[in-house]
């Protein structure tokens, strides 16, 4: 079934539809809270969260097609809260690495130095390179202008480049 049947059918009520949408981005989602929080627990709040307020407001969405920038609106802006949260309290708790959670990735290496960048520059990684999704869409749900998200994908290329080179003896791999 197509998205906009889909979130059309969730509008109208239908838990089992909006259940499929939310299964259907479930790691999207992961992915996308991960890339801006550090820790798996953090991730899960955030999503939690962001499926809590997108199924109360999901009548308020106008265009369906729009679903999954709308969702992930909400995911950054939860976890943007959390980040927030987080100033005001000292963190105690030891980070998880990325390469613990995706050991099922066959580009382990390509992830464990993707979670190393900064997170502004790790975001926009993740939703350019994992999510697909275009530049100006990116700008739209980061609150950023289309310029900046280029900005942040060269550089995090360029350090992504250098950071691989190293660790591949200063030879690029291609698999």
């Amino acid at each position: 079934m197509e998205w906009n049947e889909e979130v059309i059918r969730a509008q109208q009520g239908d838990q089992q539809a909006f259940t499929k949408l939310i299964h259907r981005l479930d790691m999207n989602l992961y992915r996308l809270a991960r890339s801006i929080l550090r820790n798996d627990e953090d991730c899960a709040d955030a999503i939690q969260e962001t499926i809590v307020k997108a199924y109360l407001s999901l009548a308020q969405l106008r265009q369906p097609k729009a679903f999954k920038s709308w969702i992930y609106r909400i995911l950054i802006n939860e976890c943007y809260a959390t980040l927030r949260r987080q100033e005001r309290v000292v963190s105690t708790g030891e980070e998880i690495s990325i390469a613990d959670v995706h050991n099922y990735y066959e580009r382990v290496d390509l992830l464990e130095v993707v979670d190393q960048l900064d997170q502004e520059l790790r975001a926009a990684v993740i939703l350019y390179y994992f999510e697909d999704i275009a530049v100006r869409d990116i700008a739209k749900l980061l609150a950023i202008s289309p310029g900046t998200v280029k900005s942040r994908l060269y550089r995090a290329r360029a350090i992504l480049a250098a950071k691989l080179e190293l660790e591949t003896d200063g030879g690029i791999r291609y698999e």
